[in-house]
C-alpha cells in the first residue's frame, strides 16, 4: 500500500508538470501573437502607404494611426530573436537581465545563474525572486535571446549584441 506522502508528492509532481505544460503553452502563444501583431502592423501600414500613393490628398485618419501603432504589442511579450531585432522590444526586466550578461560577454565572463544575477540585481535571494529570474531566463532562452549551455547557466545567445540589437 503505498504512503499518503508518496500519493502527495505524485500529486505535486503531476500538478507541476501540468503547470509546466501550460507555461509553455503561453510562451508559444505568446510568440504567436507577437509575429501576428507584427505582420499586422506592416500590413496595416502598407495598406496606409498604397493609400497615401493612390490618393495623396486622403490623409489617414487619427483612429487609423492608433490601430496601425498599437497592435497587440504588450511590452511583457517576449518575441523570437532574429538578427536586427533590438532590445527595446523586451520590458526592462528583461532587458536587464540582457546587459547584465552582455557586460559579462564584453568582459570575456562566462555565464551567469540566476542566484548569481539576483544578487547583481540586489533583490533577496529568495526562492520566489530567484525563480522569477529563471523564468524570464528561461523564456529568453526560449526566445533565442539567451543560451543555456550548461544547465541553470545562462548567457547572451549567438548572434544577439548590445541594446541595439543586431548581430
Amino acid at each position: 500500500m503505498p504512503s499518503v506522502v508518496g500519493l502527495l508528492e505524485q500529486r505535486e509532481l503531476a500538478a507541476r508538470r501540468r503547470v509546466d505544460e501550460l507555461r509553455e503553452d503561453v510562451d508559444r502563444v505568446q510568440a504567436e501573437l507577437a509575429v501576428a501583431g507584427r505582420d499586422w502592423k506592416e500590413w496595416a501600414i502598407a495598406r496606409s502607404r498604397v493609400g497615401e500613393v493612390l490618393d495623396p490628398s486622403e490623409e489617414a485618419d487619427d483612429s487609423e494611426q492608433a490601430e496601425v501603432t498599437s497592435p497587440a504589442a504588450a511590452k511583457s511579450q517576449v518575441p523570437v530573436w532574429r538578427e536586427g531585432l533590438g532590445w527595446p522590444v523586451l520590458s526592462v526586466d528583461y532587458q536587464r537581465i540582457l546587459q547584465v550578461l552582455a557586460d559579462r560577454c564584453r568582459l570575456h565572463q562566462g555565464p551567469l545563474t540566476c542566484q548569481e544575477m539576483a544578487a547583481l540585481f540586489s533583490l533577496d535571494a529568495a526562492p520566489a525572486k530567484v525563480e522569477a529570474l529563471r523564468s524570464k531566463a528561461k523564456r529568453l532562452v526560449a526566445r533565442g535571446w539567451l543560451a543555456e549551455r550548461q544547465p541553470g547557466r545562462f548567457t547572451l545567445a549567438a548572434g544577439v549584441a548590445g541594446p541595439d540589437g543586431g548581430s
